[in-house]
């Protein structure tokens, strides 16, 4: 080997030695790049971590909150609708009480005025009478007497008209209230005496036809032929009953007892018709119910 050569292979080695340096020092800088990097998406994760955890606890925090204000939200309206409830209560318990009590002054009333009525009759029966004792009676002529010529001539008295047809006696229930006549034909009813309590009902029904308890006197008139097993007498009465006073707490049964003497008559068909009528109408009554259980025994369902 020439010496040129040699110093040829020495520049050559000069020359490379750099490169290699720069490029070492190239991978260094770019695995530290890479390095802080690692280090800052690391940061950056755990900030990100942090963060979420913040926001977490905010939200439930948040939650709570809209929560407890909507608890306390619905308490309250809860609570005032059970006032307004109580208070609907309480207002419709007053309107009911005030609606008995007025029904119940009317009833009073109604019989009060019926009991003037028939106090009115007795009291006019009693002047008519008083006034025909107290009139003078008419004077007497004797027709064998002297004609005196010098006294006033004397009017002649004009022919007696035939008298007046007696007025018709009073009712027995003058005097008497709806209520004690009531009741005492349904103490008779009770005691079995048939005949003194159809009297005292139909008597109660003639004076007394818009009292509370004309719905009622009509069906225990029903009741009394029935005890008596006058069918066609009873279920006439219970007609009555439904014809006359729709609508009050004698009807269901009215129907439920007509369906039964129509049965003693033999009239299954009538008195299914019955019973259907009562079960239909009032289901929830016990007239209603036992009507179901007598359809049911003649094996047809309403």
């Amino acid at each position: 080997m020439t010496r040129n050569t040699v110093f040829a292979l020495a520049a050559i080695l000069a020359s490379l030695a750099p490169s290699a340096s720069a490029q070492n020092r190239e991978h260094q800088q770019m695995t530290a790049d890479v390095r802080m990097l690692q280090d800052q998406t690391q940061l950056l994760a755990t900030t990100l971590a942090t963060l979420n955890q913040v926001l977490n606890q905010q939200l439930m925090e948040s939650l709570k909150a809209i929560n407890a204000r909507l608890d306390q939200a619905s308490d309250t309206s809860r609570k005032a609708f059970a006032d307004q409830k109580l208070l609907i209560d309480n207002i419709e318990d007053g309107v009911r009480v005030i609606r008995e009590r007025s029904n119940d002054t009317n009833v009073r009333i109604g019989e009060l005025r019926e009991e003037l009525e028939a106090l009115r009759g007795t009291v006019q029966a009693l002047q008519a009478a008083q006034q025909a004792a107290l009139a003078p009676p008419p004077p007497v002529v004797d027709p064998n007497a002297p004609i005196d010529p010098n006294a006033p001539p004397v009017a002649v008295a004009p022919e007696p008209l035939p008298p007046s047809p007696a007025p018709p006696p009073l009712p027995s229930t003058a005097g008497l209230s709806p209520l004690r006549l009531y009741e005492t034909a349904r103490a008779d009813y009770f005691a079995g005496q048939w005949t003194s309590a159809l009297n005292g009902f139909e008597a109660f029904l003639r004076a007394f036809p818009r009292s509370e308890q004309a719905d009622d006197a009509q069906f225990h008139v029903g009741e009394t032929h029935y005890a008596q097993n006058q069918w066609p007498q009873a279920i006439a009465a219970y007609n009555q009953v439904i014809q006359n006073y729709p609508g009050t707490n004698a009807v269901p049964d009215a129907y439920y007892k007509r369906g039964l003497a129509q049965e003693r008559l033999g009239q299954a068909d009538a008195a299914r018709g019955s019973w259907e009528a009562v079960a239909k109408s009032f289901p929830d009554s016990d007239a209603g119910r036992l009507a179901k259980q007598n359809i049911d025994r003649l094996g047809r369902t309403p």
